[in-house]
């Protein structure tokens, strides 16, 4: 059982706020998902893409804070989904053990894990994260191995978790992020950044090139990068 459940002073799982003004998207109700690191209150959010695209389903995994930290700003994680790394365990990134460090940092501090579809690769896909692979195993980081596909670097957008934090009502947020990229995006949203708060984990020898090619070319705020240390 984690320390999560053992709080005698949390308050249970909290629905999400009702949408702001003119911010109606479509959602489920909240559901208790138990896990892990805690139980969380798990909503599933369907959001059309840009000028009336494709809808694409997101879920958002929340938890009540501590009454000791209830004044501060909620924890936000925006996670990009990662099926090699969330699903499969792969230790070329650093996406899962990412993931589960923000569902136990949220179930011990409250706020909420944003899930977030269609992100693959930095939103290139998911074949072409493969193709991407195929090439950084001839030597191209991970960078270049986008650009030699013709695709970008960095191809994400969080217009969907913008309007999804704004609709449950976390319009100031503490965000748990090493991407200095991520913050900028939430912020033209609308949505308040009142501190950056590292979410940094375990490098391994599989991913160690990965990160420093994170840090040196995309400025990711990454500050131990031995095998064995927290990256």
């Amino acid at each position: 059982m984690s320390a999560a459940e053992h709080r005698e002073d949390a308050d249970p799982p909290q629905h999400p706020a009702p949408a702001a003004p003119g911010e109606v998207l479509e959602h489920s109700e909240p559901v208790s998902v138990p896990t892990e690191h805690g139980t969380f209150s798990v909503v599933g959010w369907r959001v059309p893409g840009p000028t009336g695209g494709p809808v694409t389903e997101h879920v958002s995994l929340s938890a009540p804070a501590p009454r000791q930290e209830q004044d501060l700003p909620p924890l936000v994680r925006l996670h990009s989904e990662c099926l090699t790394g969330d699903v499969l365990g792969s230790w070329r990134c650093d996406c899962g053990p990412q993931l589960h460090l923000a569902m136990e940092r949220i179930a011990e501090h409250g706020g909420t894990v944003l899930y977030l579809r269609n992100h693959e690769g930095r939103g290139i896909g998911l074949v072409n994260k493969l193709r991407a692979y195929k090439l950084q195993d001839a030597g191209a980081d991970t960078v270049d191995a986008n650009t030699l596909l013709g695709l970008p670097a960095e191809a994400r957008d969080y217009t969907a978790a913008g309007r999804i934090l704004t609709a449950m009502g976390l319009r100031t947020v503490r965000l748990l992020t090493n991407n200095p990229d991520k913050v900028e995006k939430l912020e033209a949203l609308g949505i308040t950044v009142a501190d950056v708060v590292p979410h940094e984990v375990h490098a391994r020898t599989e991913n160690l090139d990965y990160l420093r090619t994170k840090r040196d070319r995309m400025h990711h705020h990454l500050t131990h990068l031995t095998p064995g240390e927290t990256s």
